[in-house]
């Protein structure tokens, strides 16, 4: 049977009546983890912008994995300060075993390096996000071109403005039947110009929104351009499978630059959460080093007093 009294006759303390989580400590850390992520992002968004110069010839490729290595540096480096700082600052726990110690000290660590990151991600998430994808929509745009930027921006739309659509189906309604035998309109004046020209854009949008040109407006698309150019129909439709077939191309192009990018994001992201597991473990090893350093400290003073 255990004796619950000391040799002099007193009651054994069982318990302490002290928690062991000092959340001073704690919350100092997780503030200088969260300020030093802020001052390295920004160091990194100055560093990344720099380097995605008009004049360079960095790709998207290349970005990418600067800042993902760039976003574990500043993991690693704000989570061992909030961990060092949790673990330095905390009070000297006296009577309690050193594997206790250890053990208090690395969760002191961790709950600075959660409540950093639930800071970050809660107050300056947004500010972060911006500061990031300053330099990815830089890399994007630079890699697809104003023209295939541009053919993306009209493959992505849900569908076709009111405008084109009227336009669209007021024309086909004063097409002629057969499109060989009736007489296109005289070359020359500016307003049948602008009326083949907004009649082929027109076509055009629709096409794109649908996926595919059809065979009558593929064969009026090329009367109104041999009619507007004054050249022979095997010319006229020449010009306009090049011109579909470049159209299709920037399509092309547009989509691979954005399924490269959606593939580096991705990679990106995994990259992060990756590198906050290990951030959340070097927090908790520097709690433990600066736990352990400011007791050997306080020790040595002890002595030397």
């Amino acid at each position: 049977m255990t004796n619950a009294f000391s040799a002099v006759g007193e009651p054994a303390a069982i318990e302490t009546t002290t928690s062991a989580v000092s959340w001073g400590p704690i919350v100092a850390g997780a503030f200088a983890a969260a300020t030093l992520t802020v001052i390295l992002m920004l160091v990194g968004s100055g560093l990344g912008l720099t380097m995605m110069s008009p004049w360079g010839s960095a790709s998207l490729t290349t970005f990418a994995v600067s800042t993902a290595i760039w976003l574990v540096i500043v993991q690693w480096l704000s989570s061992a300060l909030g961990g060092y700082i949790a673990g330095r600052l905390r009070t000297k726990w006296v009577n309690v075993h050193t594997d206790e110690v250890y053990f208090r000290d690395t969760a002191h660590g961790f709950l600075a390096w959660a409540l950093a990151t639930l800071l970050v991600a809660t107050v300056l998430g947004s500010a972060i996000s911006g500061i990031v994808g300053t330099g990815a929509k830089a890399t994007t745009a630079l890699l697809s071109g104003a023209a295939a930027g541009a053919t993306a921006q009209a493959s992505s739309a849900p569908s076709p403005s009111a405008n084109d659509l009227s336009g669209y189906f007021v024309d086909s309604l004063f097409r002629p039947t057969d499109a060989s035998a009736a007489t296109p309109p005289a070359a020359g004046t500016s307003q049948n110009n602008a009326d083949a020209a907004g009649q082929a854009t027109r076509i055009l949008t629709i096409s794109a929104a649908n996926g595919e040109m059809s065979a009558d407006d593929k064969a009026y698309l090329v009367r109104l351009v041999a009619s507007r150019t004054s050249l022979p129909q095997a010319d006229a439709q020449k010009r306009v499978d090049e011109v579909l077939a470049r159209i299709d191309d920037a399509k092309n192009k547009a989509k691979a630059a954005a399924d490269k990018a959606r593939k580096v994001s991705a990679t990106t992201a995994l990259v992060g959460a990756l590198s906050l597991v290990i951030g959340a473990f070097i927090a908790a090893v520097a709690a433990a080093l600066g736990g352990r350093q400011r007791d050997e400290d306080e020790a040595r003073f002890s002595r030397a007093g």
